[in-house]
């Protein structure tokens, strides 16, 4: 009996390593087949000039990515800024001072969030958020905009990473044991103060993975962008500049421009740039996050 739980154990120890392997090799399949198809504009034109040159003019074979990476990283950088503190604020009042049947509502009301479709909420920020930045926004700050700009995708991107954000960090504040709580409180701390000291502290290395995970979501998102952002080819200079994301880029052109020269491999060397931007971001993320474990083990 023993020898044969000994085996199980073996095989399932070598079907997981056998799924991790494929998953891995999954994304040096996808890596690999995008640097093949990056080929031909690699073989012209240097990494180096392609990502940090503003001139894109397919049709003079002029493929420069800087404005639509610079689009990515203000869009995603703003939807961040304002979905982080509103989800670990709502993720402490849910896990901490939220009780039965205000859960009950709130609860369900995150899952229709999550659940609902990108371009439904493309064309909740057409109808409202456009018209608010256009008529109130703009006009607060002397600037002419018509609303369809970094700031209104920014706005829309972050309400869409909110459920994401908000389940993992729920499930991470949850995880935290209780009786860290009660010696906090017992040595005389504040429930806020045992919030803000002992359990923080104590989940940060899951609020890293879950800001991580909007990040994540929030780089690839493009229906819902495309729609508010301006889709205008220009280094945004202010938030209420339109602009042009890497994934809007793709969404718009792939399939449909393919018979100029190099467009499809322009195209695919956008999709890698986006790659290479989340691949940067998850590593650079998991360094803090080995660091902050560390910290807090201390």
């Amino acid at each position: 009996m023993a020898s044969l739980n000994v085996l199980k154990d073996k095989i399932a120890g070598r079907m997981m390593l056998v799924i991790s392997v494929l998953l891995a090799a999954i994304l040096l399949v996808v890596i690999i087949g995008l640097l093949i198809k990056s080929y031909p504009i690699l073989k012209t034109n240097s990494f180096f000039d392609l990502i940090t040159s503003s001139d894109w003019h397919p049709m003079k074979g002029k493929f420069g990515m800087l404005p639509f990476i610079s689009g990515t990283l203000w869009v995603t950088a703003i939807a961040v800024v304002l979905a982080v503190p509103t989800c670990i604020l709502a993720s402490i009042f849910l896990s901490e001072y939220a009780k039965g049947r205000m859960l009950n509502y709130i609860n369900p009301i995150i899952d229709i969030l999550s659940g609902i479709p990108s371009v439904v909420f493309g064309v909740w920020g057409v109808v409202f958020i456009v018209p608010f930045i256009r008529d109130f926004v703009a006009p607060a700050f002397d600037i002419s905009s018509t609303g369809y700009s970094i700031l209104t995708g920014g706005l829309v991107l972050g309400l869409m990473i909110v459920p994401v954000i908000v389940h993992v960090l729920n499930e991470v504040f949850k995880a935290v044991p209780l009786e860290l709580r009660e010696a906090s409180l017992s040595l005389g701390a504040t429930k806020w103060q045992t919030i803000k000291l002992v359990v923080l502290r104590k989940a940060m290395p899951g609020v890293i993975a879950a800001i991580v995970l909007g990040l994540s979501r929030a780089f690839g998102e493009t229906m819902a962008v495309l729609m508010v952002v301006g889709n205008v080819v220009k280094i945004p200079h202010s938030l209420l500049d339109p602009g042009y994301p890497l994934p809007a880029l793709i969404a718009n052109n792939y399939g449909e421009m393919l018979s100029i020269p190099s467009y499809d491999s322009a195209l695919m060397f956008s999709a890698l740039i986006l790659l290479i931007i989340i691949v940067l971001f998850n590593i650079l993320s998991r360094i803090a996050l080995v660091r902050i474990e560390r910290m807090v083990g201390t």
